[in-house]
């Protein structure tokens, strides 16, 4: 069983979906295009997030393809690793798709990823020769020279990127809540605050480039410790 939560930018709100199974297809999916099960990939994790705009960018690409389209990865949680230190997956918000699909099949995926411009990256065929990369990224990276990374949070922010925030900081043993919810609040922002004094940052309880590099690469692939949250 997974509880899935989905951020919509438009309404700045979360939605929690609870007691999903692995077949079932994920909140906001046309009809059976993409699984819980296909969603999570290789990640062991109870609770999943994505976004609205993540799900209608997969279900016009899925139409403009016109055909199944396997999916190998799509979320992660950071502490899982397997891609970069500020990876879209860990967001929720990137696909891995087409392998063992065929050469074919994967020209004809990523043509219609491009089509559908409804990716903010595709990645280039010559850069994924066994699969099709593209995700759906939000905001202004909060470092700059990159169109890759992660936007600056503080209080009041909410996204599937205070969701990664609160994931790292409570594996590294700084508590944001019981519970993951992707609202940066009171807790989070004391843990920040927290986690910037012990390791010599400026302690103002913002996540920005600094506090985003730090963490990122100091939670990335240490798996799931005692007060990981879910």
């Amino acid at each position: 069983m997974a509880r899935v939560l989905v951020y919509d930018a438009f309404e700045n709100k979360i939605y929690t979906y609870a007691n999903l199974n692995e077949n079932d297809p994920m909140p906001y999916s046309t009809t059976n295009t993409l699984t819980v099960k296909e969603f999570r990939g290789a990640s062991s994790s109870s609770t999943l997030w994505t976004t609205t705009a993540a799900m209608s960018a997969w279900n016009l690409t899925r139409r403009t393809y016109g055909g199944p389209i396997h999916v190998g990865y799509a979320f992660r949680r950071i502490w899982e690793g397997g891609h970069g230190t500020r990876s879209q997956h860990y967001a929720g918000v990137a696909f891995d798709v087409g392998q063992g699909q065929g050469s074919s099949a994967r020209r004809a995926i990523h043509r219609a990823a491009v089509n559908s411009g409804a990716w903010g990256y595709v990645e280039p065929l010559a850069d994924t020769p066994t699969w099709v990369h593209f995700d759906r990224r939000y905001g202004t990276p909060a470092c700059s020279g990159t169109t890759s990374g992660y936007p600056t949070l503080r209080r009041g922010s909410r996204s599937t990127y205070v969701m990664i925030l609160q994931d790292a900081l409570s594996t590294l043993g700084y508590q944001t809540g019981t519970r993951i919810d992707g609202i940066f609040g009171s807790m989070t922002e004391r843990a920040v605050i927290s986690y910037q004094r012990r390791t010599g940052l400026t302690a103002d309880g913002v996540c920005g480039c600094n506090t985003w590099k730090k963490i990122s690469t100091s939670v990335l692939g240490v798996g799931r410790t005692q007060p990981t949250i879910d």
